[in-house]
C-alpha cells in the first residue's frame, strides 16, 4: 500500500502492518459487531435484569420463531407462514394482551437495540444512571470544600464545624456574601464525609502526613532475593529509661540495621540522646564485623551451635572463630530516612568507600521503611516491655513514677539487647520468611540466611584500626599558621610545620581532616608520608587545651559551654575561656553539683566516652597516637579512667591486626594516594531527587 502524506511524501506500507496498526481505520466504514458486557448485568437490580432477559426472548422469537428452546414455532410466529412484520403485530398485541402496553414501533425498536448492543440495549437504562455520593450538591460548594480540605492536610486537626466555617468564608470571598449558601449542618457533614473518607482527609495529622507524603499508585512490592541486597536503617528513641553517670535519667537512642532478605538485625547501636553520623558509620562498621561470644553468655548462642554453616564458613572468614550466632551481612544498597544523620556527607562517605549505594526516602513518608519501622515495634513488643522503667508507647501508657524504676545503665542494656538479638530475634521464626520449596514452613532469620548464603555466597569484606578513622565525618580546610580550626577548637602539632599555609595537592587544594564529634579531643589529618612523598597517612593532632581539659567530653557538651559563656575579647582569649569553663562544668558534675542541664551533659559526655570503646570491639583496639619520643604525652588519655568494655563486649580475646610499619607519630597510617573531595557524587542519577519522584 502506498500512502501519500499531507506534505507529499509517498510511503511503501504493508498492508499486515498497516492493519495491525492500532490507529488504522476505515473511514465512514460500517461499525462491526461488539460483544455486549455481559458483566454490568449482575450489578443490575434483579427486575431489571429479568425484564431485559424476557426481552431477548421475544425479539428471538419476533425474528426466528423460537424464543430459545429448540421445538416448532408457533403458528402466530411461524417464518414460513407469516412475513416479519404480522410477527411484530402479533408480539405487540400479546404483550399487551399480558398487561404490558406495548406497540409495533416499541418491538421493533427493541429488535434494533438488541441488534446493535445485544442484551445491554434491551435494558432499562433508567436503572444504569451514574449516581454520585455527592447526591444534588451545589458544585460550587463542592469545590470550595474540597479546596478547604487539601488546605488543611498539613494543618493541626479541627472540628467539622471549622470546616464550616472556612467553606462560607471562601465562597464568601468568591461569589460574594449570601450568593451561595450552604446546606444544613446534617447535609454538610455527609458531604464532608463523602469527599475526605476515601481520601484519608479526616484523619489525625500524622496521617494526613503520610497520605501527601505516600507515591501516587500503583506500588510495586520490592523483590530480595539475596542477603545484604537491601537493608534498612534508622533511629528511634527507646521506651525505656537508663541511667548515666551521675545518677541522671533519660531515654537512649537505638539505630539498627536490617537485612530486608533474612530479616536479620545486621547491627544495633545503643547511644545517649544526640545520634550522629559517626553513630551511623559505627553501625555500618557493626555490621560487616562478626559480632563476639561475649563473657557471661551462653555457649548455645555461638555461631557453631546454630543452623548456620558454620564450618564451611570459617573456612572462608577466620573471624568466625568463637563470633556469636548472628549473619555478617555486606550491604549492598541502604535504605534510609531524611535525617540528618543518614545523609550527612560523612556517611555518604562512608558508604561509597565501602562500595554501597545509599537511598534516602522520600520525606516524610514511614511506609517506604516499613520493615524496619515494624522490626522497632517488634523490638517494643518482645524485649523494652520487659525491661525496668518500660514507658510505654506513649505518654497515656506511662507508669506513676517510670523514671524511678530506671536500674540498668547504658552499657548494661546494651548489652542485654545485643543478647537478645541473637537468642531472641535470629532464633525465632518470621511470618515473612518463607522457603520456595517450603511456603508452609516460617523460618527464623539465621535458616533464612543459612538457606540464602549457600546460593549467594559470602565473601568477607575484613576491616582494620585505620577503617575507624576513615569512616569518621569529614571535613576539609586549610593548614593555617596557628593549626587547624574547628569550632572554635585549634588543634595543632609539630606534624603538621611542612604543611602550614601549603595548598594540599587535591584539587581543592584543602586538606582532609577526620573528626569524631564524641571525641573532639583530637583530630586526624591525611599528609604525605616523610619516607614517601607519595603516600598518604593519617596523622593524629591534639586539641591545644588538652592538658586543661582532661574529662572526656563530646562536641554536644562544647556547644553547651559556647551556648553559655560570652566571647569578651579575641578568638584565641575566647577559646581559652571555654575550655576553663568546660573544665569547671566537667569538675562540678563529676562532683554532683550543677544543674540538671549541667550532669546530664557532663553525663553524656562520659556515656559518649565509655561508647568508643565499641569501635575497639570492631577492630581489635581503638586507635590511639603514640608519643615522638618516650615520656612526651601527645594525647593526655591518662585522666580517662573509665573501665575498658572487656565485660561490655570487647574483643579482648580477639587478637589485633597488625599495625602497618611507619615512621609517622601516630602510627594509624592509611596505604592509599590522596583521594578527591569526599562529596556525595553519583553518576546514573541523584538519589535524593530520585527519593522525591520515589
Amino acid at each position: 500500500m502506498r500512502l501519500v502524506a499531507e506534505d507529499g511524501a509517498v510511503a511503501a506500507v504493508l498492508l499486515s502492518l498497516l492493519f495491525a496498526d492500532a490507529g488504522f481505520e476505515v473511514v465512514d466504514a460500517p461499525g462491526g459487531p461488539s460483544v455486549p458486557p455481559l458483566g454490568l448485568l449482575e450489578s443490575l437490580p434483579g427486575a431489571v435484569r429479568e425484564r431485559a432477559l424476557a426481552w431477548e426472548r421475544h425479539v428471538r422469537e419476533v425474528e426466528t420463531g423460537q424464543p430459545g428452546a429448540a421445538g416448532p414455532p408457533r403458528a402466530e410466529y411461524d417464518a414460513q407462514v407469516r412475513t416479519l412484520a404480522q410477527r411484530e403485530e402479533a408480539k405487540a398485541a400479546e404483550l399487551s394482551a399480558a398487561g404490558m402496553p406495548t406497540s409495533v414501533v416499541m418491538v421493533r425498536r427493541m429488535r434494533a437495540r438488541y441488534r446493535c448492543e445485544g442484551v445491554w440495549g434491551l435494558v432499562d437504562h433508567r436503572a444504569t444512571r451514574p449516581r454520585t455520593v455527592l447526591g444534588r450538591a451545589d458544585e460550587r460548594v463542592v469545590a470550595a470544600l474540597r479546596e478547604v480540605l487539601e488546605a488543611g492536610r498539613e494543618r493541626s486537626s479541627g472540628t467539622l464545624g471549622r470546616l464550616r466555617v472556612y467553606t462560607e468564608r471562601l465562597l464568601a470571598e468568591q461569589y460574594g456574601d449570601g450568593v451561595v449558601p450552604l446546606p444544613s449542618n446534617a447535609t454538610f457533614n455527609r458531604l464532608v464525609h463523602a469527599l475526605a473518607d476515601g481520601r484519608g482527609l479526616l484523619g489525625s495529622a500524622r496521617q494526613r502526613r503520610w497520605r501527601s507524603a505516600r507515591p501516587s499508585p500503583p506500588f510495586v512490592p520490592t523483590t530480595v532475593m539475596a542477603p545484604g541486597e537491601l537493608v534498612m536503617m534508622d533511629s528511634t528513641v527507646l521506651d525505656a529509661f537508663v541511667v548515666l553517670d551521675d545518677g541522671v535519667v533519660e531515654r537512649p537512642e537505638l539505630t539498627i540495621a536490617l537485612d530486608v532478605a533474612t530479616r536479620t538485625i545486621c547491627g544495633a547501636v545503643l547511644r545517649a540522646k544526640g545520634t550522629r553520623s559517626v553513630d551511623a558509620a559505627q553501625l555500618l562498621a557493626q555490621v560487616m564485623v562478626p559480632t563476639p561470644l561475649r563473657p557471661g553468655w551462653a555457649e548455645a548462642l555461638a555461631m557453631e551451635q546454630s543452623v548456620v554453616p558454620y564450618e564451611r564458613l570459617l573456612s572462608v572468614d577466620a573471624r568466625l572463630e568463637g563470633a556469636a550466632a548472628r549473619p555478617v551481612i555486606t550491604p549492598q544498597t541502604i535504605v534510609v530516612g531524611q535525617g540528618n544523620v543518614f545523609v550527612s556527607s560523612s556517611f555518604i562517605a562512608a558508604c561509597e568507600s565501602l562500595g554501597i549505594s545509599v537511598q534516602p526516602t522520600p520525606p516524610g513518608n514511614g511506609p517506604a521503611q516499613g520493615h524496619v519501622e515494624r522490626t522497632f515495634s517488634s523490638i517494643n513488643t518482645l524485649f523494652v516491655q520487659h525491661v525496668a522503667a518500660y514507658t510505654g508507647s506513649h505518654t497515656g501508657e506511662r507508669g506513676q513514677d517510670a523514671e524511678g524504676e530506671a536500674v540498668w545503665t547504658l552499657a548494661q542494656l546494651d548489652d542485654l539487647l545485643q543478647e537478645w538479638i541473637i537468642c531472641g530475634w535470629q532464633e525465632r521464626e518470621h511470618d515473612g520468611l518463607r522457603h520456595p520449596m517450603m511456603p508452609r514452613c516460617a523460618l527464623s532469620p539465621n535458616e533464612m540466611w543459612a538457606a540464602l548464603v549457600a546460593v549467594c555466597g559470602y565473601v568477607p569484606v575484613p576491616l582494620g584500626r585505620e577503617d575507624y578513622i576513615e569512616l569518621m565525618p569529614v571535613k576539609r580546610q586549610k593548614i593555617n599558621d596557628y593549626g587547624i580550626r574547628i569550632d572554635y577548637r585549634t588543634y595543632d602539632h609539630e606534624t603538621l610545620n611542612p604543611y602550614r599555609g601549603e595548598r594540599s595537592p587535591a584539587a581543592d587544594g584543602l586538606w582532609e581532616i577526620h573528626y569524631n564529634p564524641h571525641a573532639p579531643g583530637q583530630v586526624w589529618v591525611r599528609l604525605p608520608k616523610p619516607d614517601q612523598p607519595r603516600r598518604y597517612g593519617l596523622e593524629a593532632v591534639p586539641w591545644i587545651h588538652h592538658t586543661l581539659v582532661n574529662a572526656p567530653f563530646t562536641d554536644f557538651a562544647w556547644q553547651h559551654i559556647k551556648r553559655t559563656v560570652a566571647r569578651r575579647a579575641d578568638r584565641v582569649q575566647h577559646e581559652h575561656d571555654l575550655a576553663l569553663a568546660l573544665r569547671e562544668l566537667l569538675e562540678r558534675a563529676a562532683a554532683g553539683h550543677g544543674t540538671r542541664r549541667e550532669r546530664a551533659v557532663a553525663a553524656r559526655a562520659r556515656t559518649a566516652a565509655t561508647d568508643g570503646a565499641v569501635w575497639g570491639i570492631l577492630y581489635g583496639r581503638q586507635p590511639e597516637a603514640e608519643a615522638d619520643e618516650p615520656g612526651e604525652d601527645v594525647f593526655d588519655d591518662s585522666e580517662d579512667d573509665e573501665e575498658p568494655l572487656s565485660d561490655d563486649g570487647a574483643l579482648s580475646s580477639w587478637p589485633a591486626e597488625p599495625a602497618p610499619q611507619s615512621d609517622s607519630p601516630t602510627g594509624a597510617v592509611q596505604e592509599a594516594g590522596l583521594p578527591a573531595p569526599r562529596r556525595p557524587q553519583v553518576t546514573v542519577y541523584d538519589p535524593f531527587e530520585e527519593s522525591l519522584r520515589w
